[in-house]
């Protein structure tokens, strides 16, 4: 059973006021009969039977690929890598500023 919303004046008015708009009044017209045909819409939406179907999140079949997150130690201490920067201050690589 459908109830077919059908928005008034007072209800535009009232959902510009919690919107912080000012609407003129072709706007008023206008938004009436378009979000009258939204909440249409959904209650036709709602209408839907889904009692048989299993929710949706993922369609590609694909999934995740993932490793276990591990040190690993290549045999560098992090002092022997910055040898080989140009400028380093603070045991960080020091670069020219980019940004004005």
């Amino acid at each position: 059973m459908m109830i077919m919303a059908k928005l008034k004046r007072d209800d535009i008015l009232k959902l510009a006021q919690l919107a912080r708009l000012d609407l003129t009044e072709a706007e008023i017209t206008e938004f009436a009969d378009e979000l009258s045909e939204i909440l249409q819409y959904v209650e036709q939406l709602q209408s839907v039977d889904m009692a048989d179907l299993k929710p949706t999140n993922q369609v590609t079949g694909l999934t995740n690929v993932t490793r276990k997150d591990e040190p690993v130690d290549y045999g560098y201490a992090p002092k022997d890598l910055l040898k080989n920067v140009p400028t380093v201050q603070d045991d960080l690589i020091k670069v020219k500023r980019i940004i004005a």
